[in-house]
């Protein structure tokens, strides 16, 4: 798998703004120059592995969020996260989030297949 740093470099780009934070914030954050993170946004420049991992530390994301725009799925830390979540429900509030879960599938379903 060849990595297209420029995809990279926007996808880091669209995070940083996500979380409010401008170029030099998160460069600042990242322990880079700003320069440095302007080249990593535009692809202009590789950047190390050191760097990459502190740039999803700092956005708090997963480094396959960055990689690709469909990251792998690790069904078990979601099952987990999942489960942390329904711990502090009620079990009206359950039945609540299944129903509104099944409607979400059923229109996802439906809209999927239109595409």
């Amino acid at each position: 798998m060849e990595l297209n740093y420029y995809e990279i470099g926007q996808r880091i780009r669209r995070y940083r703004k996500a979380c409010g934070l401008s170029q030099e914030q998160l460069a600042e954050q990242a322990s880079i120059s700003p320069t440095h993170m302007s080249h990593i946004e535009t692809g202009s420049t590789k950047l190390s592995l050191p760097v990459f991992i502190k740039i999803a530390d700092v956005l708090s994301i997963q480094t396959d969020s960055l990689l690709s725009d469909t990251p792998r799925i690790n069904r078990t830390n979601l099952g987990n996260e999942i489960t942390n979540l329904l711990d502090s429900c009620s079990a009206k509030d359950m039945y609540i989030l299944l129903d509104t879960i099944k409607a979400l599938k059923t229109s996802l379903e439906k809209y999927t297949r239109q595409a």
